[in-house]
């Protein structure tokens, strides 16, 4: 018998892919906003990072948040999608991406930070 090491469904690594007008996460990182009314995005341009923030109903019932920060995300079983143009367009510039063809996109890692509650995507760690 083989040493056989049995793969998962479940993808190991959360990955996010930016396109021209969307962020998609991939399973893994969709599991942190299963409960998500909204997102929260938000740009550190210093370290090149991207916040993505989970926002329940009850959240956004108690008024706090601006309607104007709150983003739609869309929850599938396999993936979940944030789209918003300006914001990607803000990062593309940031990160030097360039959209040349329609469905061209980037993949780069996330990993979820407890003291923020926010899955973090890092334009510094992009994958090939």
């Amino acid at each position: 018998m083989g040493n056989f090491v049995w793969a998962s469904k479940k993808p190991l690594d959360e990955l996010a892919t930016l396109y021209e007008a969307n962020i998609t996460l991939n399973k893994s990182a969709t599991s942190y906003f299963e409960n998500a009314y909204n997102v929260l995005l938000g740009l550190d341009r210093e370290k090149k990072m991207i916040a993505v923030k989970p926002v329940t109903k009850e959240v956004i019932s108690l008024g706090y948040i601006p309607e104007e920060q709150r983003h739609n995300i869309t929850v599938k079983s396999s993936y979940s999608r944030i789209c918003n143009k300006l914001f990607l367009k803000e990062v593309s510039q940031l990160a030097g991406l360039t959209y040349v063809e329609h469905h061209q996109s980037y993949k780069f890692k996330a990993y979820w930070d407890k003291k923020e509650e926010a899955l973090i995507i890092d334009l510094n760690k992009r994958e090939v």
